[in-house]
């Protein structure tokens, strides 16, 4: 059950710890049997059987392929007002290396980012909101398929998702290892950076590492790149002004050759961002510095650059309307108002280009087996199932009061 550090207070969470139990045991199904993007099958099949016996007045499949999209109404509806609630169901391609019962029982696919428990925590806000229906207007409560690299927000926005269900604000959150159990963080501006694929291939002219001359060396050419790269942040970017290059993989040659000197080479990385300008001004700095390396050691190079995920930025109103209602569930001491940002990612992202709303981070700890975010021994913290689950709730409740 609940460890005692945690103080959640209220009607809501009060109700909803009644079926922490059976969150539990739902949360830890879906751990046992982890999909990934778009293959949410299983997933969607217990989701849908949950929110059937929760009592939800409408449940939509099929968008974004597996996402699927429940509609709860209030006591009242004369206010028209819809307010949305987000989930991310899918799992990672890892193998898990955890021995409690409910592990993975599928090789090479692991909860390993609590996607588990960020759905299990919705289900417990929908069983909450249509057993008390406390707000005036409609719950749109959306899970949410491929958050791990599929843009499975985008392709349910691209389904029609806002245009279905316009609601006029969205809140999804984040279990967070770095924060206690109990403690809830946000701000009122970027949560997370927009994440970007970079890939150099260099072209240069294969030969005998005994007779180099006679070559134009690839890899020495990535050699320099690589070093290069980095000072585009430290040269070019503004000191007050966050951003990240990360060069993280090279391949060339053939390790059982050793003296051979291959004609290729390819450098695949990452940049991490906050600022579109930030964004556009390295992109452009990779382009030249990578043509103009090359060119000087009579190679040539092309940079491709893939904007996977924008930054995930909250809009101010509902920030402070988010901390708010988390203040009024665990207290004002154990809400950071004020979150330092990731420079992790999240297709969360998408939704708050279109909508406006928040996201936020849920402390959960790092449990028993003190394993971090796509960690193999990571493990969601079922404690918090029950105030993740209130917190979703409150943000309808006091989003849509019944008295304006």
């Amino acid at each position: 059950m609940l460890a005692p550090r945690l103080k959640a207070t209220g009607r809501v969470f009060e109700h909803i710890s009644r079926f922490h139990p059976e969150l539990t045991a739902f949360r830890r199904d879906l751990h046992a049997h982890p999909e990934l993007g778009f293959e949410e099958v299983y997933t969607g099949a217990r989701v849908r059987e949950a929110l059937k016996v929760c009592g939800v007045d409408e449940i939509h499949e099929g968008l974004g392929k597996t996402g699927l999209v429940a509609v709860i109404h209030g006591q009242r509806r004369d206010s028209g007002r819809l307010l949305g609630l987000r989930a991310d169901m899918d799992a990672l391609p890892m193998a898990e290396h955890n021995d409690f019962a409910w592990r993975s029982t599928h090789s090479g696919r692991m909860h390993g980012c609590g996607h588990d428990g960020h759905t299990a925590m919705l289900i417990g806000a929908a069983r909450y909101l249509a057993e008390t229906r406390r707000f005036n207007g409609s719950a749109v409560l959306i899970f949410q398929p491929g958050e791990e690299g599929f843009a499975g927000a985008k392709a349910m926005i691209d389904d029609g998702l806002f245009d279905r269900f316009p609601v006029e604000s969205v809140y999804g959150m984040h279990n967070w290892p770095g924060m206690a159990p109990g403690m809830i963080g946000i701000n009122p501006g970027p949560m997370m950076a927009a994440a970007d694929r970079v890939t150099i291939e260099i072209t240069g002219r294969g030969g005998h590492g005994a007779h180099a001359y006679q070559s134009v060396d690839p890899v020495l050419v990535a050699a320099h790149i690589i070093t290069a790269v980095q000072s585009i942040v430290s040269r070019n970017v503004r000191g007050i002004d966050s951003a990240v290059i990360s060069l993280c993989a090279m391949q060339a040659g053939d390790l059982g050759a050793m003296s051979v000197i291959p004609g290729s080479a390819a450098l695949v990385g990452t940049v991490r961002t906050f600022n579109a300008e930030v964004q556009d001004l390295i992109e452009r700095r990779l382009n030249e510095l990578c043509t103009a390396i090359a060119l000087g050691f009579g190679a040539t190079a092309t940079v491709r650059y893939d904007r996977i995920y924008p930054a995930t930025i909250n809009s101010a109103a509902e920030a402070g309307f988010a901390g708010d209602v988390a203040q009024s569930l665990v207290g004002e001491a154990q809400v950071i108002r004020d979150m330092d940002p990731s420079m992790g990612a999240e297709d969360f992202s998408f939704m708050l280009q279109v909508k406006p709303g928040a996201y936020l981070r849920i402390g959960q700890g790092t449990g028993s087996t003190g394993g971090h975010l796509h960690n193999n021994r990571y493990d969601f913290n079922d404690d918090i199932l029950p105030l993740g689950s209130a917190l979703h709730a409150g943000l309808v409740e006091q989003g849509l009061p019944l008295m304006a």
